[in-house]
This record gives C-alpha cells, sequence and structure tokens, in this order.
C-alpha cells in the first residue's frame, strides 16, 4: 500500500473518530439509530387502531401519512425505505389501512388501493394471499401466523378469515420450560409472547371445542404478564410489542395491563415523522463496536472516557437469571433498556470491549465480570459444536441454532481473556474451542464462504450474505491463539480465495459476487484480509474504494444489510462509521506490522 494512500486512510480515520465522538455526545455511550421501518409502522398502527381508534386517531394518521409517503412504485412496501417491496410487510401495511377504515380517504386511499393490486399480483390472486405468505417462511410459523392474523383481525380476509389462520398452541406456555427441551418442543421463552397472545386471538374469534386451551387461556395470560418488562415493550421490538397488544385488544381485552403496557411502549417510541423503527436502539452493541474502534488512537477515546465505558459496560451485565428468557447470569443484551435479553453476540462483543478499555482499580470487579461472561457463553454451547444466538437447544427454531459468525465472535471473545483465566477455566475453553473449530469447518461451504443467521443482503442469492459470514469468521481464525491451530490454514485459504474473487472490480464488496458494493460489508473484510499477504493487492484496491467513500463531502448512508432470522430487514447509521473504523484501524495496525 503506497504512502499517498496510506496518508487518506489516516485523514478518513480522523473524520469518522470525529463523527464517532460527536455522535456520542455527552452521554459517552453510543445510542444509534435504527431505520424507520414500514413493518414496525405497519403493526403499531394496527395495534393503536384494533385498541381505540378514535382516541389514538393522530398517531394512526401520522402512520399511516408516513407510510403512503414511503410507498415503492410498485405499490408495495420493503421494511425499510432503502428495501425493494416484499410480500409480507405489504400485507401488514395493507392490514393496517383496512383497520383505519382508510380504504375511502382521499389521500391514503390510493395508497391502500395500490397496495391491493400489488399484492394481487405477487400472490396470484388475493385469494392466494395466506398460502404465498406461508410459503415465503415455510414450516416456521414465526412470522406467518402473526402476518395472516392482522388480516383477519382488520377485516382484509372477509367474514371467514379466521378460519383461514392457522392456530398456535398457546397452551404450551402453562407448561415448566424445561419441558419444552425435554419433549424437544419447537418453542423458547422468547417466542412466548407471541404464541401466547396470538394463539389465544386465534382461537378466540375461530371458537370450537378445545377443553385445553380453554382451560389454560387465563394460565397463559399470567404468565404473559410476567415476561413483560416494565416499559411494556417485549424486546424493545415494535413488531412483537404490536402483535401483543392488537392480539389482547381484538378479544376485548382493552384494559388488561399487557395491553395497555404495550400500547404505552408504542407510544413512547414513535418517531417525530409519525414512523416506528424496528427496535429502540442498539446502544450496547454499536457502543462495543466503537470502543474497539477507538481505543489506542491519539483521537480516540481520553482515560476518563474508557473508565467510564468500562463502568457502564460492567452495569449493563446480567448478574441475576432473567425475568423473561431465564437465561443464566452473565450475559450482556444489546441494549441498556428494560426489554433486552442476553445473547451471545452481544456478551462477546461486550467481553472483547471490556478486554481493550483500561482496567486500573477494577481488576477484581473486572475478572468477576469476565469469568461469569465466559461461563456463560460456554453454558450456550450446542452439542454440534457451534454458538446459538440466544439460548442452547435442538436447533429446531433460529433462537437456538449454531450458527458460523456468531461462533467466530465467541472463539474471538474467549481467546482474548484465556491468559488471565484460571487454569481449569483455560481447559474448559480449549476444550470447547476445539469444539466450534470442527463446527466451523463442517459449516464452511465448498467455495470457502460461510453463511451467518442474523446479517443478510437483500440483493444477493436467496437473500444470504456469504461475504459477512466469512469475514467475521476469517477475522477470527487470523488471530493469535487461533491462527496457530492445524485446522485454521485450510479454512483461512479457502475464506481468502472466496473473498479475493468476490471483490467488485471498483474494489468494493457487497453480499455476494456480483452484489453492487456497500460500506458496511466492503469495511468488514478490510478488516479480515488485513493482515493476509497473500491478500496485499485486494485489501489495497477495497481500501481505495472505502477511502472514496469516506472523502465525499456527505458521510455515506448505511445500507440495508441486516437481517433478524426471519428476514426482518433494517439499517443502522452508526454502522458505516463504526465497520469502517475497525476496517482502518486493522489496516493501521497491519501496515505497522509489515514495517
Amino acid at each position: 500500500m503506497n504512502a499517498e494512500l496510506q496518508e487518506r486512510i489516516a485523514a478518513a480515520q480522523r473524520r469518522i473518530r470525529g463523527l464517532l465522538r460527536a455522535s456520542a455526545g455527552e452521554s459517552a455511550i453510543w445510542k444509534g439509530e435504527l431505520s424507520s421501518s414500514a413493518l414496525s409502522t405497519a403493526t403499531a398502527v394496527l395495534a393503536l387502531a384494533t385498541l381505540d381508534r378514535q382516541a389514538e386517531a393522530g398517531r394512526i394518521r401520522r402512520g399511516l401519512e408516513w407510510l403512503a409517503a414511503h410507498e415503492n412504485e410498485d405499490g408495495g412496501w420493503g421494511d425499510t425505505i432503502r428495501s425493494g417491496s416484499n410480500l409480507s410487510t405489504t400485507a401488514l401495511v395493507w392490514a393496517a389501512f383496512g383497520a383505519a377504515a382508510a380504504d375511502a380517504d382521499s389521500v391514503l386511499g390510493p395508497a391502500a388501493a395500490r397496495a391491493k393490486a400489488y399484492l394481487s399480483h405477487a400472490a396470484g390472486s388475493l385469494d392466494r394471499l395466506v398460502p404465498a405468505i406461508e410459503a415465503r417462511y415455510g414450516s416456521d410459523r414465526t412470522f406467518s401466523v402473526p402476518i395472516t392474523m392482522t388480516l383477519a383481525l382488520s377485516g382484509r380476509l372477509g367474514a371467514d378469515g379466521w378460519r383461514q389462520v392457522r392456530p398456535l398452541p398457546f397452551e404450551l406456555a402453562a407448561l415448566p420450560r424445561g419441558v419444552f427441551g425435554a419433549l424437544r418442543l419447537p418453542v423458547v421463552s422468547y417466542a412466548l409472547p407471541a404464541l401466547i397472545a396470538i394463539g389465544q386471538v386465534i382461537h378466540h374469534h375461530r371458537g370450537g371445542f378445545h377443553p385445553l386451551r380453554n382451560a389454560t387461556r387465563r394460565r397463559t395470560l399470567a404468565v404473559l404478564e410476567t415476561l413483560q418488562p416494565e416499559n411494556g415493550g417485549f424486546l424493545e421490538a415494535t413488531p412483537l410489542t404490536s402483535f401483543v397488544t392488537m392480539s389482547l385488544a381484538g378479544m376485548g381485552l382493552d384494559s388488561h395491563p399487557v395491553t395497555q403496557r404495550g400500547a404505552g411502549f408504542l407510544r413512547q417510541s414513535v418517531q417525530p415523522d409519525g414512523s416506528w423503527p424496528i427496535d429502540t436502539n442498539l446502544s450496547t452493541w454499536v457502543t462495543t463496536l466503537a470502543i474497539k474502534a477507538m481505543v489506542g488512537a491519539e483521537d480516540g477515546l481520553s482515560a476518563a472516557q474508557g473508565t467510564a465505558l468500562r463502568e457502564w459496560l460492567l452495569n449493563q451485565q446480567y448478574r441475576v437469571v432473567h425475568p423473561y428468557t431465564g437465561a443464566a447470569p452473565g450475559g450482556w443484551a444489546w441494549t441498556d433498556l428494560p426489554g433486552g435479553v442476553p445473547d451471545a453476540d452481544d456478551t462477546s462483543g461486550a467481553l472483547l470491549a471490556l478486554s481493550v478499555l483500561p482496567s486500573m482499580g477494577a481488576e477484581a470487579a473486572l475478572r468477576s465480570a469476565v469469568d461469569v461472561g465466559v461461563d456463560w457463553l460456554l453454558g450456550l454451547q450446542n452439542g454440534d459444536g457451534g454458538i446459538p444466538t440466544f439460548c442452547r437447544g435442538w436447533g429446531t427454531l433460529p433462537f437456538d441454532r449454531s450458527t458460523p459468525e456468531i461462533t467466530a465472535h465467541v472463539l474471538r471473545a474467549w481467546h482474548a481473556w484465556l491468559p488471565m483465566l484460571t487454569p481449569a477455566r483455560q481447559g474448559v475453553v480449549a476444550r470447547a474451542t476445539q469444539k466450534a473449530m470442527r463446527y466451523l469447518m463442517r459449516a464452511q461451504r465448498k467455495d470457502g464462504t460461510w453463511v451467518p443467521l442474523w446479517f443478510g443482503n437483500e440483493r444477493a442469492p436467496r437473500r444470504e450474505n456469504p461475504v459477512y459470514g466469512t469475514a467475521q469468521v476469517l477475522t477470527a481464525l487470523v488471530e493469535p491463539g487461533l491462527a496457530q491451530l492445524p485446522e485454521t490454514g485450510p479454512m483461512v485459504s479457502r475464506a481468502t480465495d472466496y473473498l479475493k474473487q468476490a471483490q467488485a472490480s471498483d474494489g468494493g464488496w457487497g453480499g455476494d459476487t456480483g452484489v453492487p458494493p456497500s460500506v458496511e460489508e466492503t469495511a468488514v473484510v478490510l478488516g479480515a484480509l488485513a493482515e493476509i499477504p497473500d491478500a496485499a493487492d485486494a485489501v489495497a484496491r477495497g481500501a481505495e474504494w472505502l477511502v472514496r467513500a469516506w472523502e465525499a463531502p456527505v458521510p455515506p448512508v448505511p445500507a440495508p444489510i441486516g437481517l433478524y432470522f426471519a428476514q426482518l430487514w433494517y439499517f443502522e447509521q452508526m454502522y458505516p462509521l463504526v465497520f469502517s473504523a475497525e476496517a482502518f484501524r486493522r489496516l493501521a495496525a497491519g501496515q505497522r506490522d509489515e514495517g
């Protein structure tokens, strides 16, 4: 990499770190800003309209006006304002217009009519809408049933619409949590609020003789009440909270405490423009990303900031059994808000961030937090050696399915702290590492890729993101402690070959070969390849692409690369900043090593 490019990289670094400092503000932590979501806005409008259309008329109107203003040219909606139209989100928006009785409105009616035409075309006919939605998700009912429920609740499916909605076994929520695993039932605590509320409203409207469901109705509602965070937002997620709220209101439980708290969360989380984001914020996640990107630079974090961030992170660790999920103590969530729950990705991110922050004067507290966090991740490892997102399981739901990018992140966290662990714990980590490496070997595809669960690309085949997944695993494999393992070399070689051939002619990377590049994906790949000698040419061309993006007068806009497990898209304003800052930091470190 020539001196001129290195100087440009340094200038881009300074610009990014300045923007990062400004975005943290006086709080010293980063809240980020999630994209407004048509899906979230539609479900929130549906919930408020079902609860009290007259009392909530102002919020409903602003939400529908936002939706109408962001309708795509084809008459549909995607999950973000930069996403292409899809069947599910458009169906939810059409249901929201129906629940608000907006079809005849002179301003909103045309948007509803175009949505109807889009759905008819996409599904083959409106009569085929429910089967088309179910086909999109296959055997996973996590999203198909809530969507078809909203269509029935809003009247879009006609007089017998509830007969088209599949029932949900909400009576399972009356069982002790341990029974789910013993019987290998496809139910985990994260899904219980939707299972209970949506299952009950479907049962309420479908009727029929079902003694067990009738007998467990009150008991499962009591379970639902214990699962709700104090601020009313399940997982801090507008869609999940909206589904629960509209379901209870849809069967006449308007004054139920869960309904009222859910509605309160929706009122509090609406954006000034009338829209709702997919989640409140990712404050813990983006803060840990920012720490790793900023630490060590002269214009990065001051000692005082580092100390404050360390204390804040330590305070975010769950030290008791989580009341919602039953998760053991020791993990971190993606947010500092009450609706967060501990997960493997954020726990790994927190441990890595703590490993680079100053620890003077807090050794005992830090050691305790690290030991508990490491143990928490060890307890999450699946039988196949991989690490799931939320809970150890048997692979029937995305929640408990091993995924390579998170497995790699956990390996990085374990090995960042390995020298500080007791000999006994070091031995446990070594055995867990062997299992995880064997999982990664099996999970690597023949073309050298790993496909992640939680990040995708809307333009890539099957909406997967092998570039992101491969880069994240490669980042772990080239780190000290893992790079020396005998199984690492072949995996690194195949992954590097894939990433080099996936590079676009202009130097950037998208989600897969032939997919338009984004700042986020290019930055993640650069960070992964920074210290691989065989990739020097690709790194130089990629660095040139990323530097040009940051030399433009206006900072790059985020791309909708985020993928929740059921094709639920979002983007985060912080991602271009933190991913680019980390890439440039790793490039600078690689240049120093070469020197």
